[in-house]
């Protein structure tokens, strides 16, 4: 399949690390590149998708909201602008805090915004994969997530990420024999999610490699991921963290 054909819905990326995945991807010449947006403006990134040689599209769509209504806003993107092939989802809020001080609304925020986002996501891109015999999916965990690596203060996130990962390898089974892969993404401490990797050399950070990460570092992982030769490889886990291992490392 080549890359003029191709066609990505990209969530979340009007800006973050999602934004910069999705300029990446029209980069590397995907056709059509997709992107779901809440509140933050999608024009910037809209812009760098066509400088970028692709078409572009925006869809507002609040992942917290009613399941039936989010999948009425997915199921319409599909039918403007899909089939889409590739499916990155970026997606997933992050809540902090100890559990103690934790309510209902922070669990909903951390599970539906994480893990509900990411099943209503895949469930309105496979079908179209599936009819193909052809599909990309990249899911976002954090670092620890296949572990099930403890840190202080993110009991729900992490919680929420970690069933990210469990879905994802489950669907990679489910979804093999119709080439379609389904890998995962765990972005390290990245708190600057719009700097290049050329700025991000130029500066220090408490990680092994010692400088912070870029959106290119990520970026980089999806687009090994979401390579139409990469068949074989599904239901991993790659983590981008500068070989960041645990937060004692950060000190």
């Amino acid at each position: 399949m080549g890359l003029r054909n191709r066609r990505a819905l990209v969530t979340g990326a009007a800006a973050g690390l999602a934004a910069g995945v999705a300029a990446e991807l029209a980069r590397d010449g995907f056709a059509h590149v997709a992107i779901t947006h809440r509140r933050t403006s999608p024009n910037a990134t809209l812009a760098a998708i066509e400088a970028a040689g692709a078409t572009a599209s925006a869809y507002r769509i609040d992942f917290r909201d009613d399941a039936v209504a989010v999948e009425h806003e997915l199921d319409g993107a599909v039918r403007r602008d899909g089939p889409f092939d590739t499916l990155v989802h970026g997606v997933g809020p992050l809540v902090v805090g100890r559990f103690e001080g934790a309510g209902i609304d922070d669990y909903h925020e951390a599970f539906d915004g994480n893990v509900r986002s990411a099943v209503l996501a895949a469930r309105a891109v496979l079908p179209a994969m599936r009819a193909a015999s052809f599909g990309r999916i990249v899911l976002f965990a954090m670092l620890g997530s296949a572990q099930t690596r403890p840190f202080r203060n993110l009991s729900l996130y992490a919680a929420a990420k970690s069933a990210v990962v469990t879905f994802a390898r489950v669907l990679a089974l489910e979804e093999a024999s119709k080439n379609i892969t389904v890998n995962v993404v765990a972005p390290g401490d990245i708190r600057e999610k719009t700097i290049s990797r050329e700025e991000a050399r130029r500066r220090t950070a408490s990680n092994p490699r010692g400088r912070p990460g870029s959106y290119e570092d990520v970026a980089d992982a999806v687009r090994f991921f979401v390579a139409a030769e990469r068949d074989f490889i599904t239901g991993s886990v790659l983590e981008v963290t500068g070989g960041l291992q645990t937060a004692a490392e950060r000190s």
